[in-house]
């Protein structure tokens, strides 16, 4: 659900270029999609992935999954100034859920229903471990009545909650129950990690100033994953922070998630205690337009009360972390291809950013899109080729 990062202060940068060594491809291939392209390329495509969060990974995975057959060689190469298990994506408890309302995207909607059909697919999988993935169960409450969620056809087993079930929760009249997905990021990344590196990708830990610099380099399309930091590349008005603060508890009694929701406040705003695998995610900050990525004792404060009140037997929990990150807010998620013009260079961008605090939950619905988009490139690319003959 919510994007985090802490703040680090270690691993060296040789450790990262030891961890992120190229390494031979093998045969092996996960799923992506069933489209394929129409034809293959007998020429090299160099393709440039910035950023190596959950979108930038799973985009260079799905890119490469369905093009390596037709594009030969394709290369693929991910450029970033923090990886695995520094980025925003590792910090985030990972609860597959959107924000309540689609408000007329249903692209989006269409885009976590996806990326949750693709989950559940691995859900009693040997790697699913690995993955980080597994079913949870949980509560949506309000203080009134509300309209079903856009994704209520998404999840499964869901219902609206019983009075008994309300009764545990005082100051709650209204709710829902479901079983959704976690993706804990902090184990999902790795395991991207380690499928791009069995197909040869190549990793380079290195900041991008300018999508000038790898169009110089001779790159042909760059996929532009860089979340919060996109405005930096690119003047962007609509893209905004949205600062989050979460404390990491363990408290392994909680074995449900309960998120708290007031609609005219907005989300993020009230109390949500997300359980993961080993500790116990709390939280309930969001602050638009705050750059602070510094953990502050208000916000602590606030999030640690809030939460407790909820769930009193909290208080005995033991607080193991402080997160604070910063969601890539928009008012919908920039997914589309430009064209980049340098005097007679020219090279494809396609952006994928803008996914607030549901990169996860949105993740592999956009990847796919992103491989349409790429696979548009290739045909055009092959009509250039056939018109010269």
């Amino acid at each position: 659900m919510l994007a985090f990062r802490k703040i680090w202060g270690r691993l060296a940068a040789e450790e990262f270029c030891n961890y992120f060594s190229v390494q031979t491809a093998s045969n092996t291939r996960k799923r992506c999609s069933s489209v394929k392209a129409t034809v293959a390329l007998k020429e090299d495509m160099r393709v440039a992935v910035i950023g190596a969060g959950v979108i930038g990974l799973s985009s260079a995975l799905c890119i490469h999954d369905r093009y390596r057959s037709s594009v030969t060689p394709l290369i693929i190469e991910v450029y970033a100034d923090q990886y695995t298990p520094l980025t925003i994506s590792d910090g985030a408890a990972g609860l597959w859920q959107p924000y309540l309302y689609d408000k007329g995207n249903v692209q989006e909607t269409k885009w976590n229903k996806e990326t949750f059909d693709y989950l559940l697919t691995y859900i009693n999988a040997p790697d699913s471990i690995k993955m980080g993935i597994f079913t949870q169960s949980g509560y949506n409450l309000f203080t009134e009545p509300t309209p079903d969620p856009s994704w209520r056809d998404s999840v499964l087993g869901f219902r609206h909650l019983t009075p008994q079930e309300l009764d545990m929760f005082p100051g709650y009249s209204y709710g829902w129950f479901n079983t959704a997905l976690m993706i804990e990021g902090k184990s999902y990344l790795p395991w991207l990690m380690d499928r791009l590196r069995e197909r040869g990708v190549i990793f380079y830990h290195r900041k991008i100033e300018s999508f000038r610099e790898l169009v110089d380099s001779g790159v042909d399309v760059i996929v532009n994953c860089t979340g919060i930091r996109a405005g930096e590349l690119q003047p962007d008005q609509d893209l905004k922070p949205g600062r989050g603060q979460i404390l990491k508890v363990e408290a392994p009694w909680l074995k449900h998630f309960i998120i708290t929701h007031d609609l005219k406040t907005g989300v993020y705003t009230t109390p949500y205690i997300i359980p993961g695998s080993n500790l116990v995610t709390i939280g309930g900050i969001f602050q638009l337009g705050n750059w602070s990525q510094e953990c502050n004792s208000q916000d602590h404060q606030k999030v640690w009360e809030s939460c407790s009140k909820l769930i009193p037997s909290l208080k005995h929990a033991r607080i193991v972390d402080d997160w604070a990150g910063l969601r890539p807010v928009r008012s919908k998620v920039r997914l589309e291809r430009e064209t980049l013009e340098y005097g007679a260079v020219k090279s494809e961008v396609i952006h994928n950013y803008g996914h607030g605090g549901f990169g996860l939950t949105i993740h592999w619905g956009c990847a796919q899109e992103a491989a349409n988009l790429f696979g548009k490139v290739v045909e055009e690319k092959r009509q250039k080729a056939t018109s010269r003959l």
